[in-house]
């Protein structure tokens, strides 16, 4: 047989071990299948950027029907839950207590004077301890402030204050859902930690155990290890991933408006990487437990924090954000934000994955490398 029928037959060997070993080892399927519905579970239900039934404060020192229209409207909001406190003085008693995220003042002169320039007798006051929260109920308060007076004014009553009506139109997340934004992105942490953990334990596992002894006494080589031990995780991490991105689409209702096969193709890339960064951790790390601790720290980390899953990039010190385009993460997030809310836009999707493709050709480049180095 030639040579290169001798090297495909022992890679099929490889790859039939570490698929019997997958099989025969309940952890990888766990990590593989049951970690990324847990996690979607947890972090899709638990995290959110949504400020929705905030309770607030309404004090009216006047029950006037202008006053009683506009707490109608904070009624019928999904934002707030207004509770009515008989002066000022209980309702800076109820904020300090944190019982409620806001005041509402509605001054005497509410209703009288709107018609003017003129203080129109509404206060806010918002707690600033969650300055996220604080900024949602502050923009949240001035668009029903808003609605309420263009419903004013389409029943004929003039408002020298409005003067011009807005036409917003919202791209790509029309109905401004945070879940839809966070569900993409935490795919792309899922899949960080699912590749990373894969592999970085399997050669680690295979010094513990004196395998890797054994197969240094046959004929296979150093390539048809790394491709025995890949291939069979690759399957793997693509059928989490596709798990994944069922439960994003049809679970928590986020659109994927870009193409399957590009979805494909680019998640196979980012998938490529993160195997190839848990191979060279547990390349490097002789220990399954250490290799674990590495992976978590060096690869889910990062993804979780830097990648722009959550904290934007853009508002982050020049020096992190640096930091951040040596993490193939946040190109993955970029891509997948992209597919599921705005569809296939080449100037983002191919830029992101031509940098997936120089990670992993990196990578491997190392993995081949250290591997002549500490396994030979």
């Amino acid at each position: 047989m030639s040579p290169l029928g001798d090297s495909a037959r022992r890679t099929r060997a490889m790859i039939k071990k570490e698929s019997l070993q997958i099989l025969r080892d309940p952890s990888s399927l766990l990590i593989a299948i049951a970690l990324p519905i847990l996690l979607l579970l947890i972090f899709g239900y638990g995290v959110s950027l949504d400020a929705r039934h905030v309770p607030i404060a309404v004090v009216e020192e006047a029950r006037t029907p202008a006053a009683e229209g506009f707490v109608a409207g904070l009624r019928h909001s999904p934002w707030f839950i207004p509770r009515s406190y008989p002066d000022i003085h209980d309702a800076v008693a109820a904020l300090q207590r944190q019982d409620v995220d806001g005041i509402l003042w509605l001054r005497e002169n509410f209703g009288r004077s709107m018609e003017s320039f003129r203080d129109h007798g509404v206060h806010v006051v918002v707690n600033g301890v969650d300055d996220n929260t604080a900024r949602l109920v502050e923009g949240y308060l001035q668009n029903t402030w808003a609605g309420w007076l263009t419903q004013r004014n389409l029943r004929g009553r003039t408002l020298s204050f409005l003067p011009v009506g807005l036409d917003m139109r919202i791209l790509y997340n029309p109905n401004v859902r945070s879940r839809d934004f966070l569900i993409p992105g935490l795919i792309a942490v899922i899949m960080t930690l699912i590749g990373a953990l894969l592999t970085s334990m399997v050669v680690a596992r295979e010094w513990e155990r004196g395998t890797l002894e054994s197969l240094f006494s046959t004929p296979v080589t150093i390539p048809e290890i790394l491709l025995g031990k890949f291939l069979p995780y690759f399957v793997l991490g693509m059928a989490g991933m596709g798990i994944s991105v069922l439960m994003g689409h049809y679970l928590f209702k986020v659109p994927l408006r870009g193409s399957l096969l590009v979805l494909t193709v680019t998640s196979a890339l980012f998938l490529t990487t993160a195997l190839g960064m848990g191979l060279v951790i547990s390349t490097v790390s002789k220990n399954q437990f250490v290799a674990g601790q590495i992976a978590i720290v060096f690869t889910f980390l990062p993804a979780f924090i830097l990648s722009g899953f959550i904290f934007d990039i853009h508002s982050m010190p020049l020096f992190i954000r640096i930091i951040t385009h040596i993490i193939p993460a946040s190109y993955y997030v970029t891509i997948l934000q992209s597919l599921f809310l705005a569809g296939d836009i080449p100037g983002v999707v191919w830029p992101n994955a031509a940098a997936l493709l120089l990670f992993s050709l990196f990578l491997f480049a190392v993995l081949f490398r250290i591997s002549r180095k500490r396994i030979l």
